[in-house]
């Protein structure tokens, strides 16, 4: 009797979309289903733990979640809800940690910016932290950045903003987990600093940690092959592909 392979879904960072994923949705492979989930961006959900749910609720079975930053987060939750129907989890980018007050302040400060329409006043300067210096020097690569985070608009950057920052202390379950893990980071991040991604690798029983060389926050468009390579062998470690 074969077994079912769970579904693999993409879980984008905030105000992204698919094309956060514009790489690697193409590139998984062919028996196993891959999709996109927006669940953050629906008006009604407003913490980490609704987005989890949501996602849980709009697919079906068992589950592989491959979520990046705030994505990450979203997974990390999603596994403490359901443990039992998540078969695996990638973490690209991303903290288990809470919301610390310098970084607290920063977001209220550009929610208030946000509010008042001032969105190119954030995002654009968030180039230098998002990036690696040489890819925030590839204007197409930014400009790709640019437009789906400003496609967002200002409620789904404040209200996403606002759920990061009463995000859950994930430290607290993930040593839990008996699924299998990757974590993959950029050595750059100044988002989400690589430290972070060995707190979690550190947490998580067995594992699996890569440092992605002359990389920033955001892998899965600066270093979209290394990614993939990470991924599919990860899922073919584990019998998915």
């Amino acid at each position: 009797m074969t077994t079912a392979l769970p579904t693999l879904i993409f879980i984008p960072g905030l105000a992204a979309d698919a094309r956060m994923w514009a790489h690697q949705q193409p590139a998984m492979p062919g028996p196993l289903e891959a999709r996109v989930s927006l669940a953050a961006q629906k008006p009604e959900l407003d913490t980490i733990e609704a987005m989890a749910a949501a996602v849980l609720a709009q697919n079906p079975g068992r589950l592989l979640l491959c979520g990046a930053s705030m994505g990450g987060m979203i997974a990390m939750e999603a596994a403490r809800q359901a443990p039992e129907r998540v078969a695996g989890l990638a973490l690209l980018g991303t903290t288990a940690r809470p919301e610390t007050p310098e970084m607290h302040a920063l977001r209220e400060g550009a929610i208030a910016l946000f509010a008042q329409g001032k969105l190119r006043e954030v995002i654009e300067p968030n180039v230098a932290l998002a990036f690696h210096p040489r890819q925030a020097a590839q204007p197409a690569l930014v400009q790709t950045y640019l437009d789906f985070v400003l496609d967002a608009g200002a409620e789904v950057l404040i209200r996403q903003n606002r759920a990061v920052m009463a995000r859950p202390d994930a430290r607290t379950h993930l040593p839990a987990l008996r699924c299998p893990v990757l974590v993959l980071c950029g050595d750059s991040d100044a988002l989400t600093p690589r430290e972070c991604s060995q707190e979690i690798a550190a947490l998580v029983p067995r594992a699996e940690w890569h440092c992605i060389a002359d990389c920033g926050h955001m892998l899965t468009m600066e270093a979209p092959d290394t990614v993939n390579r990470h991924l599919l062998q990860w899922l073919q470690r584990h019998g998915w592909a």
